[in-house]
């Protein structure tokens, strides 16, 4: 079959690779029929050393169960599914907690820590298939499939970032970030009634699709500029909750500089970085509080569909651009180059 590799900073390859087959009792074999480049991709295309590649590519899916184990019983042939960019058995402690992403299980992994899988790719082995696999109530070919395969990630990591950091109908919000993310970060924080949301991007086509999303206003600058003019939208003090969604330590001093006394950071760009500030000046003097994480998105799937079926969203819109497998290594590249906001790819 064909997949996605990696082999080191913007050098991507589509090659031949052995079939996908089910190892364990509990995997399922699945044929991709959409799946994406994610904003994260675009960490290791700008950054790997060649010496850690190939890696195989890909954590967001849509697919067709082909096969199953013998102790698979939520999923069968036939069945569409959507997998979150974690693997997990959805029955331990943590996972009952809703933190899926610490999956206590064995084989509870991101699809990115599994060297012989991957959702850019022509089919996929799911391992813990009944705790990881969501079906869907939809054909392979419906028009709702782009917003579905956003379950996947960045719908759930955008709400991820508005419920960790406790936006309601009380609060005032701002999102760094203009990408997918940050765009379902606005999205989210609209469901939830946040009173203002304060876009951070410099893209107009994308802060343009942030207004339709719920921006109440939109912000170009960066650094000291940005922080000023965020204050200025804001009486001068800043905003409770801020919606970190690009991974950056300038990001996260951005953040800092925009949150209100008592307000909370809420970060869902993976960082960049181990160490940032904070101690007495940054944080703790004003009992700023810091949240986020990876998001446990498995725990969100059927809260969160409803409404795309229905039609109350749309998140699907953040994919500008459709490609098959061919089109990836260039799909790569225009996501890079702020040509692309997400790619869409189709096997």
């Amino acid at each position: 079959m064909r997949a996605t590799l990696m082999y080191g900073a913007g050098d991507v390859r589509i090659e031949n690779v052995p079939d996908s087959v089910i190892k364990h009792p509990t995997d399922a074999l699945v044929r991709i029929t959409a799946s994406c480049v994610c904003g994260s991709d675009l960490h290791p295309y700008g950054s790997m050393k060649p010496e850690d590649g190939p890696a195989r590519m890909g954590h967001e899916f849509i697919g067709v169960v082909e096969d199953t184990g013998t102790e698979v019983t939520t999923v069968k042939r036939g069945d569409l599914v959507v997998a979150p960019f974690a693997i997990s058995d959805n029955t331990c402690a943590f996972c009952r907690e809703g933190l899926h992403t610490s999956c206590a299980h064995p084989q509870a992994n991101f699809w990115d820590g599994e060297p012989e899988e991957g959702g850019q790719a022509e089919a996929v082995r799911v391992p813990l298939a009944d705790g990881t696999l969501v079906k869907l109530p939809v054909a392979p070919d419906s028009s709702l499939v782009p917003s579905l395969l956003t379950l996947s990630d960045v719908l759930g990591t955008g709400y991820h970032a508005a419920v960790a950091g406790g936006v309601n109908e009380r609060t005032l919000v701002t999102v760094i970030g203009d990408g997918a993310v940050g765009l379902m970060a606005v999205l989210s924080a609209k469901r939830l009634g946040a009173e203002q949301i304060i876009l951070m991007g410099r893209h107009q086509a994308r802060t343009d699709l942030g207004r339709e999303f719920g921006a109440t206003d939109i912000v170009a600058a960066r650094g000291e500029e940005g922080i000023a003019a965020v204050r200025d939208l804001t009486g001068g003090h800043g905003t409770h909750v801020v919606l970190e969604a690009v991974g950056h330590l300038p990001a996260y001093d951005q953040a800092l500089g925009v949150v209100r006394p008592g307000g909370v950071i809420s970060r869902v760009g993976v960082p960049q970085y181990e160490k940032a500030p904070i101690g007495f000046g940054s944080l703790f003097r004003h009992n700023i509080r810091l949240a986020g994480g990876p998001a446990p998105v498995r725990a969100y799937i059927e809260e969160l569909m409803p409404a795309i079926l229905d039609g109350t969203i749309e998140p699907g819109r953040v994919f500008d651009a459709n490609t098959n497998l061919d089109g990836v290594p260039a799909g790569y590249q225009d996501m890079a180059d702020r040509k692309s906001l997400k790619v869409l790819v189709k096997p």
